[in-house]
């Protein structure tokens, strides 16, 4: 299934080969640090290869976020479903690659299309956000998504804990 969704600012697409140079530039630099970077080069290709699989073994994933009327179709970010198979929830998760775009509500907006997908498309019944307890920017859109801390949820990885921010059901589901 490609599924591409559009907001008023933003196309979510599929991530395709093209987005590797973003992705390797953010995963090779200190802004990743809140999303376990950096990393080295042959993590960063690991990282992004299992990006482009989870596509392939779920028929969704991650989406590539890019704006809307950009000719060159640049992705800036991933935003969206992530579900690896040792998770213990589904969790909608988020990186904004380009400094230039943090701060103009691009992974807001974005996040809550991909809310919005898991709900009413996939089905989900439960949504979380696995965030680095530093992550300032990422536990601040958690909050304003509606999210709140669940410190009993499981955690992905026990070795390295992480705050798990749970996200609300809409209403209309609830």
């Amino acid at each position: 299934m490609t599924v591409t969704l559009q907001t008023p600012r933003l196309v979510l697409r599929r991530p395709a080969p093209r987005d590797w140079p973003a992705w390797n530039g953010f995963f090779q630099s200190e802004r990743s640090a809140g999303v376990g970077g950096p990393r080295s080069l042959g993590a960063s290709w690991r990282g992004f290869a299992g990006e482009l699989g989870h596509w392939e073994i779920f028929g969704y994933g991650m989406w590539a976020v890019t704006l809307r009327g950009d000719a060159t179709d640049t992705a800036v970010g991933l935003v969206g479903p992530w579900t690896p198979a040792d998770w213990p929830e589904t969790e909608i998760g988020w990186m904004i690659w380009d400094d230039k775009i943090e701060g103009t509500g691009i992974a807001t907006e974005a996040a809550r299309a991909a809310l919005t997908h898991a709900w009413d498309v996939l089905g989900w019944t439960t949504i979380v956000s696995y965030i680095a307890p530093d992550n300032a920017r990422s536990i601040r859109l958690a909050e304003k998504l509606g999210a709140t801390l669940d410190p009993a949820a499981p955690q992905p990885k026990p070795d390295a804990p992480v705050l798990v921010y749970r996200h609300p059901r809409p209403r209309a589901a609830a």
